[in-house]
C-alpha cells in the first residue's frame, strides 16, 4: 500500500464514522508562538480543544503537514524525519476511549489487514495527580490484546500536556507494531530502543485540566486527540526496515546512488529528507533567514549541499534533484507544481549565498592555520573550530577536511564542549516559547486576536488593497503582524492607522460571528487569510461595519473590551513584507 492510498483510506475510514474531513494546515501556525512550525496534528485545532466551536462539528478527521526540529541531527537512521505527515481524527465533546480505541483497532486490523499479535499498547500508569488508566487497557483486553501486551508507564511515556503551563491534558494510550526483531534483553518492551517496538499511532484522552497552581481536574468537555504517522505506517505495510524504502523517497535514493562517487547512506537519506522539508517549507511560504522560521529552511538547505559535497555530487545538481521530487511529490501535493519555479529560485539563491559562506570559511580557516603555524602548534583549537561553525556557517566536518589536507589536527573535545553550550543555549530558548501560545487563551491573547483584525482593514485603508496577512504571533504582551506592503511604512501612516484603530475601539462596535459556506463568506465581502486551511463550512467575524474576515477565532464580544491601540514598532520580516508590533494600554 502506497502513503497516499493509506491517507485516502484512513480519511474515508474515519469518514465513514461520521467525521468530517478538514483540510491540513500550513506548517507555519497562525497566531501561536509557542512553536515555529506546526508540529502536531492538534496544534491548528487547540482553540476547539479548548471549547471553541468548530464549524465542521465535533468529529473531525484530517492530514497535517508537519515539522519537527528536534530531530535534525538524528536524520539519517531509519526513521527520523524532520518532515512528516500525521494523521488524525478528533472527538471535541463527543465519543471518548472505548469509541476511539474500538476505531483504531478496526482501522488497523480489518483496513490494514495488521494481526492482531503485532500489536503492543500502552497506558497511563497512574501517579499521585491523575488515576491509572484501567479503562484503557480493559477496553484492549475485550478486543483481544492480552494481558502480556498491555503495558502501563508514567507521564514521561503515556500522557498528553498541557500545551503551555496550564490547560487540556490527560493520559494516552500508544499503539507499537512488532517488527519481529528479537528481544534486545529479557526487559524489552515498547519503551526500549532497540528497534522491536515500532510506535504508529497515538490516542490521547483529554481527560483534565491542569490548574495554575498545578491540580489537576476533570474537564467537562472530554476530547480524544489521535495521530498515526504516515511514512512510518506506510513502512510497516510495505514490509521495509527504512522509511526511506518507501516510494516517497526511493526514487530520489535512486538517483543519488547513480550519480554519487561515495556511496554513503546516511548522506544520502539525509539529502532526500531535507529536499522534501525544504520543497515543503518553501510552498507554505517560508523563506531562508537568519532567524527562526527561515533559520531552519538555511539549515536544511546548507545540509543538503554539504552532503551531496560528501557524496561527490555537484550542487548544481540540486535543481535536477528537486524538480524530480516535486514529481513524485505532486500526487500528494498539488500545490508544489504551481510552487515549483519558487522552490528552485529560493533553493538557487540559498546554494550561491552558501558557496560564498564555504568560500569565506576557508579564508578564515588559512588564517587560523597559518596562527598556529607560526606558534609552532600542530593542532587547531577548539574554539577556533566553534567560531568557524557559529559565526561563519562553515561546517566542522569541511574544517576537518581542510585540516588533513593541511596536516594539522583539531581539538574537536574542546569544540564539541561549545557546540553542547550552545545546543544547551537554543534549547533553553525553545523551551521559553513554549510558554505562550494559545494554549494560554485568556483575555489578553483574544482582545490581541481581535485587534489584530482591525489593524489589518486600517492597514487596508491607507495603504491600499494590497496589504495582505502573511503571519501573526500573539502574545500575552503584544501583537505581531506581517503583512505583504513594498516599502517601509511613514510614521504619518502609522499615525493614521492607529488613530483608525482606536477610533473602531472607541465606538464599541460588537463583534459577530456566523457560520457560512466558503463561496458565501466570499460573496459577503469576508477576507480569507490562510484559504487552504478551511473546510467547505467557515466562521466568517464581523466587527460592525469596519471589518470581516474568516477566522477560526476566538474573539471578544465588543471593540470597547480592547482598551488603546499602540504601534511600537515597524520594521522589514523578509523581502516585500513588512512587521508591525503593537499593544493594548489600559490608559
Amino acid at each position: 500500500m502506497k502513503a497516499i492510498e493509506l491517507r485516502n483510506k484512513y480519511l474515508n475510514f474515519f469518514k465513514s464514522k461520521g467525521h468530517s474531513i478538514i483540510p491540513s494546515s500550513p506548517l507555519v501556525p497562525e497566531n501561536d508562538p509557542s512553536v515555529l512550525f506546526t508540529t502536531a496534528g492538534m496544534h491548528p485545532l487547540v482553540p476547539y480543544l479548548l471549547g471553541e466551536v468548530h464549524p465542521a462539528g465535533k468529529r473531525l478527521t484530517d492530514y497535517q503537514k508537519c515539522l519537527r526540529t528536534d530531530d535534525i541531527e538524528e536524520v539519517g537512521d531509519t526513521g527520523h524525519l524532520t518532515y512528516f505527515e500525521m494523521m488524525g481524527n478528533w472527538s471535541l465533546g463527543d465519543y471518548f476511549k472505548k469509541e476511539s480505541i474500538n476505531y483504531s483497532y478496526e482501522f488497523l486490523t480489518k483496513e490494514l489487514n495488521i494481526p492482531v499479535e503485532k500489536i503492543s499498547v500502552t497506558c497511563f500508569e497512574g501517579d499521585s495527580d491523575c488515576q491509572k488508566d484501567t479503562e484503557s487497557a480493559e477496553i484492549w483486553e475485550s478486543l483481544g490484546i492480552p494481558k502480556s501486551r498491555i503495558y502501563y508507564f508514567g507521564k514521561k511515556e503515556n500522557w498528553w500536556g498541557p500545551a503551555g503551563t496550564h490547560g487540556p491534558c490527560g493520559p494516552d494510550t500508544e499503539i507499537f507494531y512488532d517488527t519481529g526483531k528479537e528481544k534486545c534483553s529479557e526487559e524489552c518492551n515498547p519503551s526500549c530502543n532497540c528497534g522491536k517496538y515500532l510506535e504508529i499511532w497515538n490516542n490521547v484522552f483529554m481527560q483534565y485540566n491542569k490548574t495554575l497552581d498545578g491540580k489537576y481536574e476533570e474537564l467537562k468537555q472530554k476530547n480524544v486527540d489521535t495521530g498515526l504517522g504516515l511514512e512510518r505506517t506506510t513502512m510497516v505495510l510495505q514490509g521495509k526496515s527504512s522509511v526511506f524504502e518507501i516510494e516517497i523517497f526511493k526514487p530520489i535514493m535512486d538517483k543519488l546512488d547513480e550519480l554519487s562517487i561515495v556511496k554513503n547512506e546516511k548522506s544520502f537519506r539525509i539529502i532526500a529528507e531535507h529536499l522534501r522539508a525544504s520543497i515543503m517549507l518553501i510552498a507554505d511560504g517560508v523563506k531562508p533567514s537568519n532567524i527562526e522560521q527561515g533559520y531552519i529552511l538555511r539549515r536544511l538547505i546548507r545540509r543538503i549541499i554539504r552532503h551531496l559535497k560528501n557524496v561527490g555530487i555537484n550542487a548544481n545538481l540540486i535543481k535536477d534533484l528537486l524538480v524530480l521530487n516535486i514529481d513524485i511529490l505532486k500526487d500528494m501535493y498539488p500545490e508544489l507544481v504551481k510552487k515549483q519555479e519558487e522552490i528552485l529560485l529560493v533553493v538557487e539563491a540559498e546554494k550561491e549565498k552558501f558557496t560564498k559562506t564555504l568560500e569565506n570559511g576557508e579564508k578564515e580557516f588559512l588564517k587560523a592555520l597559518n596562527r598556529a603555524k607560526s606558534e609552532g602548534k600542530t593542532t587547531i583549537d577548539g574554539a577556533t573550530v566553534f567560531k568557524l561553525y557559529e559565526t561563519y556557517g562553515f561546517p566542522p566536518e569541511i574544517t576537518e577536511e581542510l585540516a588533513k589536507e593541511n596536516d594539522v589536527k583539531l581539538d574537536l573535545k574542546e569544540y564539541e564542549v561549545l557546540y553542547k553550550k550552545h545546543q544547551e543555549k537554543s534549547r533553553q530558548g525553545a523551551e521559553q516559547k513554549f510558554k505562550g501560545g494559545l494554549a494560554e487563551r485568556n483575555e489578553e491573547t483574544i482582545s490581541y486576536h481581535t485587534a489584530t483584525h482591525l489593524l489589518h482593514k486600517a492597514l487596508r485603508m491607507v495603504l491600499g488593497e494590497h496589504v495582505a496577512q502573511k503571519g501573526s504571533n500573539i502574545t500575552v504582551e503584544r501583537l505581531r503582524f506581517d503583512f505583504s506592503h513594498p516599502a517601509k511604512v511613514t510614521e504619518e501612516e502609522l499615525k493614521k492607522v492607529e488613530q483608525i484603530v482606536n477610533e473602531q475601539i472607541e465606538k464599541k462596535l460588537d463583534v459577530v460571528c456566523e457560520e457560512m459556506s466558503i463561496e458565501d463568506a466570499k460573496k459577503s465581502g469576508a477576507i480569507g487569510l490562510f484559504e487552504n486551511k478551511y473546510g467547505d463550512i467557515v466562521k466568517v467575524y464581523t466587527i460592525g461595519d469596519f471589518s470581516k474576515e474568516i477566522c477560526g477565532g476566538p474573539h471578544v464580544k465588543n471593540t470597547g473590551e480592547l482598551g488603546k491601540f499602540v504601534i511600537k514598532k515597524e520594521e522589514a520580516s523578509s523581502a516585500g513584507v513588512r512587521r508591525i508590533k503593537a499593544v493594548l494600554t489600559n490608559n
